[in-house]
């Protein structure tokens, strides 16, 4: 039993109606919205066969970074394992058990396969796009979805979302004239592409044109918040606009609404809320007991060591609240972590577990030590996953701290490397001041 998609992929035990759900899932996450995973159970539900349906469900899960869905990607993977499969589909099953065993770059070097011989195989492009960003690989979010892109054309259904990941990919290598105008694009084919959205405010984000980033998310924000769960991230990209503005009211007032007013217990939600808390907190800005909530849904999680760019973001919030116990229980965990052999091992070793001590020690006062431990992995933080825009966090904790230790000429140092990356930024500008004033004094 098996039905060929609109691409002509064969799907191996499935029926018209299990497949009318699986592609309105594969729909939603390409778009960000809806329920993926209610879809694809309704998938599974009619035909339990369909092994497709059980990937699918698996790299949903494998991909959120939390320990209990890593559970459920392991389920899958087993439920799909015995299943009737095609070749294209039995690598699939093969790159979900590496994604859900922490092999997170063997499960892209197989999807990369799998595009090179399916180039209209979107949930493999999906999957891995998604894989290259938690790892950091920039080269291959361009390239992964450049060498597809030719197959496909205007009129194929989710064609957009191929334009978005390719915006953000070519974002991320630093091409953004035509980042822009491929997400741009994506947006005028399907308005509700968040992942095209965010790529946009990526290119404006990087090129400090705070002014035009605003706009652009301000035109036409029901399209990239209703039902999406890509919404808190978007509404963070706002924030970080205004952050660069000083405008605090601004940031404070995102974050109490859209960011973090429902209070979210997703790593991935938190992360947001965590990163802009920490710029103002670098900035002396006082947060009041905002930092006591995004901590207590931290810490249940402080001892998961399963992805060192959460763990940061959990240390910054432990930090921040004032919370020491889930600090030490994290920093355990990390070291646990590293005496692994999944990939995360090498995240946290290389990025994570320096990065999360300098925090730590940022907190306490130590600006040295935090110096000490930013400086060697500044050139390699993107082992651990995330975005430029997300990772210019490390800068400004490394800056802030340098300017705390009254060392004039590594803060000097310092703040022109970010101004040459962000030359119009006046948040860039404010810490070169500083810096000019400390070398005065």
């Amino acid at each position: 039993m098996a039905i060929r998609d609109a691409f002509g992929l064969t799907l191996s035990g499935a029926t018209e109606a299990g497949f009318t759900p699986y592609s309105q899932a594969v729909r939603e996450l390409q778009c960000f919205i809806g329920d993926p995973v209610a879809s694809v159970d309704r998938a599974i539900a009619e035909d339990p066969g369909f092994v497709m349906a059980h990937v699918f469900k698996g790299y949903l899960f494998g991909l959120a970074t939390e320990r209990e869905a890593t559970a459920v990607a392991k389920a899958c993977h087993e439920a799909a394992l015995p299943l009737a499969a095609t070749t294209r589909e039995q690598a699939h099953v093969s790159a979900l058990g590496h994604l859900a065993n922490g092999r997170w770059h063997d499960a892209a070097g197989i999807l990369r396969d799998i595009a090179i011989d399916f180039p209209l195989d979107a949930v493999a492009l999906q999957t891995g796009h998604q894989i290259d960003f938690f790892t950091g690989n920039a080269r291959m979010l361009r390239d992964r979805i450049a060498g597809a892109l030719p197959s496909w054309q205007s009129d194929m259904p989710g064609y957009h979302a191929i334009l978005g990941m390719q915006a953000f990919g070519l974002e991320e290598m630093g091409d953004y004239a035509r980042a822009e105008k491929l997400g741009r694009a994506a947006v005028d084919l399907e308005p509700r592409d968040g992942w095209a959205q965010h790529a946009v405010a990526h290119v404006m984000e990087m090129q400090s044109r705070q002014r035009d980033g605003i706009a652009w998310m301000r035109a036409n924000p029901e399209a990239w918040t209703k039902e999406s769960f890509l919404k808190v991230h978007n509404w963070w990209h706002l924030a970080l606009f205004h952050y660069d503005l000083g405008e605090t009211n601004e940031v404070l007032g995102l974050y109490d609404g859209p960011i973090y007013g429902e209070r979210s217990t997703l790593a991935l939600n938190m992360v947001d809320a965590s990163a802009i808390l920490w710029r103002l907190y670098l900035g002396g800005v006082d947060a009041g007991d905002r930092w006591t909530a995004v901590a207590a849904n931290w810490a249940p999680k402080a001892g998961d060591g399963n992805y060192a760019f959460n763990d940061a973001h959990a240390m910054m919030a432990f930090v921040g609240a004032g919370l020491d116990a889930p600090a030490q229980t994290l920093l355990e965990a990390q070291r646990e972590a590293m005496r692994g052999s999944d990939d995360n091992a090498a995240f946290t070793r290389d990025v994570g577990h320096p990065l999360t001590l300098a925090i730590k020690a940022f907190g306490a006062g130590n600006y040295a030590d935090t110096v000490r431990l930013i400086r060697p992995i500044r050139a390699i933080a993107h082992r651990f996953g995330g975005s430029h825009a997300q990772r210019d966090v490390i800068d400004l904790t490394l800056i802030e701290a340098a300017l705390r230790t009254g060392d004039g000429a590594l803060a000097r140092a310092l703040t022109a490397d970010r101004s040459v990356a962000r030359p119009d930024s006046p948040l860039s500008a404010l810490l070169s001041r500083r810096a000019a004033d400390l070398s005065e004094n």
